[in-house]
């Protein structure tokens, strides 16, 4: 049912160990391991991709009830150097849009919250929250 890893906690990105699914940054491990914490243990990290947005493709993210996952879904573990484990899960038809994505948080009044860097991308907005391929 899943490519459940562990992410590579000794350097400043973490990816899941097979090398698959998303990179965070380590600001943004440290904000989505408070989250996830907040939400409970019932509760995943959904990632993805919808059509709309100003360049033909937005990213989704929230959290889904642990038992909302198909069976295509792909789960990658993540862990902080502080040992608080996280899951984050995908469905493959956005797995082969945002594969190899990295994703970074910032603290920053103007520009800040999560942001993406899609190598698929070919054009993104503004916003940075849509992208084209």
């Amino acid at each position: 049912m899943s490519d459940s890893s562990l992410a590579n906690s000794t350097s400043t990105t973490h990816l899941a160990q097979d090398g698959k699914g998303i990179l965070i940054t380590a600001s943004a491990m440290q904000q989505l391991a408070r989250l996830c914490k907040e939400k409970g243990s019932n509760q995943l990290l959904r990632v993805g991709v919808r059509s709309g947005g100003c360049s033909g493709m937005s990213y989704t993210m929230d959290f889904v009830d642990l038992h909302s996952i198909q069976e295509l879904d792909k789960i990658y573990e993540y862990q902080t150097t502080d040992g608080i484990e996280f899951k984050v899960v995908c469905d493959p038809k956005s797995l082969l849009y945002i594969y190899g994505m990295q994703l970074d948080f910032s603290n920053e009044l103007i520009g800040g919250g999560f942001n993406f860097t899609n190598p698929n991308a070919t054009q993104t907005c503004g916003c940075g929250s849509s992208f084209a391929v």
